[in-house]
């Protein structure tokens, strides 16, 4: 529990915040890189709907922020990470005027593909064009009515510092998600914003990762005590790269293979890789202008799902993945196909065993292989040796890792800290402030002091 305090008597500490698809995560680290607070909160959409109210997000983010603070900690910087491209409209007061049309949607596939014809090539974007892109959300946003008001285009992970800082502003790691934008020449392709969202003007200005935007101005903050003086709202961006980055602080060159509803595979590199290699996708360096930050995803909970549908299969699955039951010889096997981005489905060769049991330890085999490939893809582009550190719910199954480890032959380093990429953004609003915490410490590599829960 928090200990009673005055205001006086409150702690500097930094929030770092994760917008995810699922959940909102906030952590408060102080000075010495302990994680002194927590608080998680269901990301707020309808039921009927998964698209996002922005304006609903934010008031639910500064009621996590006051309960992270409680009445011990007051925020001196926040810094926010999350989704990769969803995004909102708003007018010049900031105020949304349309949702967040969710990266997921299945609507995107049929918009997509009416846009294709006008989109051009995308020579030099570092990524493929999907039906994710924003580029896409763009479109869907400027079809609706009332939109003619818009003054700017904003992600939705943005959206909380571009409110606290009165500022509209695009961090570089997510304008390198939209489908529009080239991270080597931090350029925008003019014909795909204009086919698009309808005009450049509707672009804010894009920042680098990591910058001091400006000062943090929340009247409900400040009037519960919980504001420091000249508090600073700094950019974040993409969910991955800010977690890979905390972990390259741990070792410069570190792989971080993040392992939740998909494996991604993100690490920093030295130099920026032209042209990149297939799958890996490429976004601007954090904190290093000359480098850049690559990442490939490989799909877990799409395969799981698929070869779930047997139910005999599914309670093999979860024996394995929870440690209770030992795979068979068909984890090395070739009798599942994983599905990959683009829509290919999963499937078991035409000579697949028939035994549940068989067909699970067949189907986690190929998904640890498949992850091994992206780790071998990512691991080629930074430095020689990079150590590889595992992060993500999956990698909290003793099964599931044990598995790893005889698919691969690789030991895994797994970060005791749940919530990497909100601690990545913890340490993003630490550098700005010119702190110097305990990278390991604020990611439980060393022994560090329980975290204050909330909610």
């Amino acid at each position: 529990m928090n200990t009673v305090g005055t205001s006086s008597q409150r702690v500097d500490a930094v929030l770092g915040i994760d917008i995810g698809s699922t959940n909102v995560k906030v952590v408060a680290l102080d000075a010495a890189g302990h994680v002194v607070a927590r608080v998680r909160r269901t990301t707020p959409r309808p039921t009927e709907d998964p698209s996002i109210d922005a304006a609903l997000l934010f008031d639910t983010i500064e009621e996590m922020a006051l309960a992270a603070c409680g009445d011990r900690y007051t925020v001196a910087a926040a810094c926010a990470a999350g989704v990769g491209e969803d995004g909102v409209l708003v007018d010049t007061a900031l105020t949304p005027l349309t949702r967040a049309l969710a990266w997921f949607d299945p609507r995107r596939i049929e918009l997509l593909q009416a846009l294709r014809p006008r989109l051009g090539p995308d020579d030099g974007m570092g990524t493929s064009t999907d039906a994710a892109r924003t580029l896409v959300g763009w479109a869907w946003a400027r079809s609706l009515p009332g939109t003619e008001r818009a003054a700017s285009w904003i992600a939705l992970t943005d959206y909380v510092a571009c409110r606290w800082s009165n500022t509209a502003f695009l961090s570089d790691t997510l304008a390198a998600r939209t489908g529009a934008w080239r991270p080597p020449s931090r350029t925008w392709l003019d014909a795909r914003v204009e086919a698009t969202l309808g005009s450049l003007d509707l672009l804010p200005p894009v920042l680098p990762t990591g910058t001091a935007v400006a000062e943090l101005r929340s009247p409900r903050l400040s009037d519960a005590g919980a504001l420091a003086p000249g508090a600073l709202v700094v950019a974040g961006g993409h969910d991955h790269p800010v977690g890979g980055w905390g972990v390259d602080r741990l070792h410069p060159g570190a792989v971080l293979d993040s392992m939740g509803t998909a494996e991604v595979v993100v690490a920093q590199t030295p130099a920026p890789s032209t042209p990149a290699p297939q799958a890996v996708d490429v976004s601007p360096g954090i904190h290093n202008p000359t480098g850049a930050t690559v990442l490939r995803v490989e799909e877990l909970a799409r395969n799981i799902q698929w070869a779930s549908r047997d139910p005999e299969v599914a309670h093999a699955v979860n024996r394995l993945i929870s440690g209770s039951a030992a795979p068979d010889s068909c984890l090395h096997s070739r009798a599942f196909h994983p599905g990959a981005a683009g829509g290919r489905p999963p499937g078991y060769a035409p000579d697949a065993p028939t035994e549940p049991f068989s067909r699970a330890s067949a189907v986690l085999g190929a998904l640890a292989a498949l992850g091994e490939n992206a780790i071998t893809a990512v691991q080629a582009l930074t430095t020689a040796h990079a150590p590889v550190f595992t992060a993500g719910g999956w990698a909290r199954s003793q099964g599931w890792t044990d598995i790893k480890q005889a698919v691969t032959g690789r030991e895994p380093q797994v970060i005791a800290e749940p919530e990497v990429t909100a601690v990545g953004a913890a340490l993003l609003a630490a550098h700005a402030l010119g702190w110097k915490p305990d990278t390991a410490r604020a990611l439980g590599t060393s022994p560090k002091s329980p975290a204050n829960t909330a909610g």
